[in-house]
């Protein structure tokens, strides 16, 4: 099984950023905890600040993999190309937000992303990323 975890904006400063939301735990460290414990998947990871890099990833892959773990961050709210993307490939993808995005602002509870995912999973911290690779594997 083939699946990527892509992440977006500001994703790259967990562990330093607004811990209180996001933890203490970098990416870097929470993937190499996740490969460790799931050795029989192939799982590669993707980060940009770019929404249309993040877009060339998902169409890249979007074909070729078993499933996308995709945290846009805040394009989720704001990226109608992001949205498009997702319903544009064959590759299901999961949402991912490490906060309740609904616990936060307004703005941060529409999803252009939502309408075309497998499904979203939302305010369970770094865990909400292994919550979505269990869906891939049920």
């Amino acid at each position: 099984m083939k699946i990527i975890i892509i992440n977006g904006p500001n994703l790259n400063l967990l562990g330093k950023r607004e811990r209180n939301i996001y933890g203490d735990l970098t990416f870097e460290e929470f993937f190499k905890l996740l490969k460790n414990k799931y050795p029989l998947i192939d799982i590669s990871y993707f980060q940009s600040n770019v929404e249309g890099e993040l877009i060339n990833k998902i169409q890249e892959v979007g074909f070729s993999f078993d499933g996308i773990i995709l945290n846009a961050a805040a394009y989720t709210h704001t990226s109608v190309g992001i949205g498009d993307a997702v319903k544009a490939i064959e590759t299901p993808v999961v949402e991912v937000h490490i906060s309740n995005t609904f616990a936060r602002e307004e703005f941060r509870h529409h999803s252009y992303i939502s309408p075309g995912a497998k499904g979203v999973i939302l305010g369970f911290g770094l865990q909400s990323y292994e919550l979505a690779l269990q869906s891939f594997l049920n």
